[in-house]
């Protein structure tokens, strides 16, 4: 039971950014469909998204380990 409140940190921290992903990569798909000629610049602003998001899920693991 000590550990909950480490847990739920994570979690709710994971949440965000796995929901933030999950839109990146289905706009920056959608996105490509529509034209595929746009894949060179779009693809590198995804990465770049998606980067950015996963480094906030990061922030939540290590507060969720100093607790």
């Amino acid at each position: 039971m000590e550990n909950l409140p480490a847990a739920l940190a994570i979690g709710a921290g994971a949440l965000g950014p796995a929901l933030g992903i999950g839109l990146i990569g289905a706009k920056a798909m959608e996105a490509i469909g529509r034209n595929p000629d746009a894949q060179s610049k779009i693809l590198p602003a995804m990465l770049l998204g998606m980067a950015f998001a996963e480094a906030i899920a990061i922030y939540a693991l290590v507060i969720a380990f100093i607790k």
